[in-house]
């Protein structure tokens, strides 16, 4: 019995390694293509279109609603120490350096990376990726390049654009129903939110848009078993997306600090 269950252990462990050398190999054939022969304008408009703009929504939702909870939580915990004035730094240092990144990955995620998992998911169980290598497209090129570049050059503006909903958030709590003078809510952002802040958060949207997109494209163009297995591909792409997510972040928190203290503490 023993000797089954490590046996068992055994062969998941080799078929994760299998799966992260396949996800690396996916990684660097998409890039090859993207830069030495680009996918098409028109692929790329569309998916621009469907992953930034379509975006903007449920971006400044999310955002504007965070900035309300913060800015209401970080009142009702200064009120007490005379510190109200810190009320619209501790909202846009937050999303700035963490929020605005984590929240845009996440519902980008849920909106867009979902649906490129059961789309390319469906196209593998029906046999259409295997159709454009009959024709000599290559997949890559056709599918995931597209949504590559679109993928990593729409998520920065979309976080920028996310820590500004979550300022105007906090800036229309705070000064319409806390009455903190607007002064007093914007002043101090410009001289604690540094230029490091600001470059750290648009690195890491950066990195999430890869993530985002590799690995959703990586479940479904490896999906098996008909219309259940797209249902289980799509669920745990979002599942691996939100958790690798989590992970780098804490990564790029540890790694971009240490740069900044040792080689550019000028930011």
């Amino acid at each position: 019995m023993a000797a089954r269950i490590i046996h068992g252990y055994y062969i998941s462990f080799i078929a994760v390694l299998a799966a992260m050398g396949m996800y690396s190999r996916l990684i660097w054939d998409v890039m090859v293509v993207s830069l030495v022969r680009p996918p098409r304008w028109g692929l790329i408009r569309e998916q621009l279109y469907n992953i930034g703009v379509l975006s903007l929504p449920v971006v400044a939702i999310t955002g504007i609603s965070t900035g309300l909870i913060l800015a209401t939580q970080s009142y009702f915990q200064l009120v007490d120490l005379g510190m109200v004035g810190a009320t619209g730094l501790l909202v846009g240092k937050s999303m700035v350096t963490e929020l605005g990144p984590i929240l845009t990955a996440v519902m980008v995620t849920g909106r867009v990376g979902a649906a490129m998992c059961a789309e390319l998911g469906t196209m593998q169980v029906s046999e259409q990726v295997d159709a454009l290598r009959s024709m000599s497209v290559n997949p890559l090129r056709y599918l995931v390049a597209p949504r590559f570049i679109a993928g990593t050059l729409m998520l920065p503006p979309l976080t920028i654009f996310s820590m500004a909903m979550g300022i105007v958030g906090g800036y229309i709590i705070s000064v319409f129903f806390f009455h903190i003078s607007s002064v007093t809510y914007l002043d101090p952002m410009p001289q604690h939110i540094s230029r490091f802040d600001l470059s750290s958060g648009i690195i890491k949207s950066f990195c999430f848009g890869i993530i985002i997109v590799t690995i959703s494209c990586y479940k479904g163009l490896t999906t098996r078993g008909g219309a259940a297995g797209v249902g289980r591909a799509t669920t745990t792409s979002v599942v691996i997306c939100y958790s690798v997510i989590l992970f780098t972040n804490f990564i790029l928190n540890l790694l971009l600090n240490l740069l900044h203290r040792q080689f550019f503490p000028w930011l």
